[in-house]
């Protein structure tokens, strides 16, 4: 199978099969995380050529890349908080008009029917080209572990240390990153921030919130807190920003 990849400024006729790829690729609540909901549209307005599409030989799209250019001077210590914070720190110098030096991930959406065929890989390759072509000089990305909805009560600072037998890192995205390249950095605790009535998540998940407390939900990495009281669900997801050679 041959593959062509575009980017939204070049097509933007294929904005309907983008909206369905990205509903297909998530859970219900992970499209609501607060800055997303403020700023995605920006995206592609103001960064249509860091958004990009892979598609097949019939033009249908198999999998949707999002990144957005900031400036970034290189250390651990200037790294955004997380991956809330990139997405504004991008918006923030955007309006600034400063100009960018790094490009970082916000995601790598595959069609649920197309997973299995390497395309992560073809994504993440495409995204390290398109940061060369716009003459940036750093790429980086918080990712989210693929597997580590399976272990949400281990430490995101402990899962990073797992390794399979072979010394490679135990997650498989994660891995995908590291074979490409990549090296972990540090841990982003506080990346993305996912809030909701009670009813918003039991719509979201499934599921029925009787009392407060700490649930287990579906495909998320680490605990929601639910506050019956206040009638609210809130998601504190952690990520690990690796860094892309270019």
């Amino acid at each position: 199978m041959s593959y062509n990849v575009y980017t939204h400024a070049q097509r933007t006729d294929l904005d309907d099969q983008i909206g369905e790829v990205l509903e297909a690729s998530w859970s219900a609540f992970m499209l609501h995380d607060e800055v997303a909901n403020q700023y995605y549209p920006q995206l592609d307005e103001w960064f249509g050529a860091f958004q990009y599409v892979l598609t097949d030989d019939n033009d249908r799209v198999m999998a949707v890349g999002n990144a957005i250019p900031f400036y970034w001077d290189g250390t651990a210590e200037d790294l955004p908080k997380g991956w809330d914070d990139v997405f504004l720190r991008g918006i923030e110098g955007y309006r600034q008009e400063q100009q960018p030096n790094t490009l970082s991930a916000l995601s790598i959406s595959i069609h649920p029917k197309y997973r299995g065929l390497g395309l992560s890989r073809q994504m993440v390759t495409a995204m390290k080209e398109i940061a060369k072509q716009n003459g940036l000089e750093y790429m980086v990305a918080p990712v989210r572990p693929s597997i580590k909805y399976k272990y949400p009560l281990t430490p995101m600072d402990r899962y990073i240390q797992w390794n399979t037998a072979e010394g490679a890192p135990f997650d498989p995205w994660v891995r995908t990153h590291w074979k490409l390249g990549a090296k972990i950095v540090q841990v982003a605790e506080e990346s993305m921030f996912i809030r909701g009535s009670l009813a918003e998540w039991e719509s979201w998940t499934g599921m029925k919130f009787p009392e407060s407390g700490t649930y287990i939900i579906p495909d998320a990495l680490t605990p929601v807190q639910i506050d019956v009281e206040k009638n609210e669900a809130v998601y504190i997801e952690p990520n690990i920003w690796m860094q892309h050679f270019l």
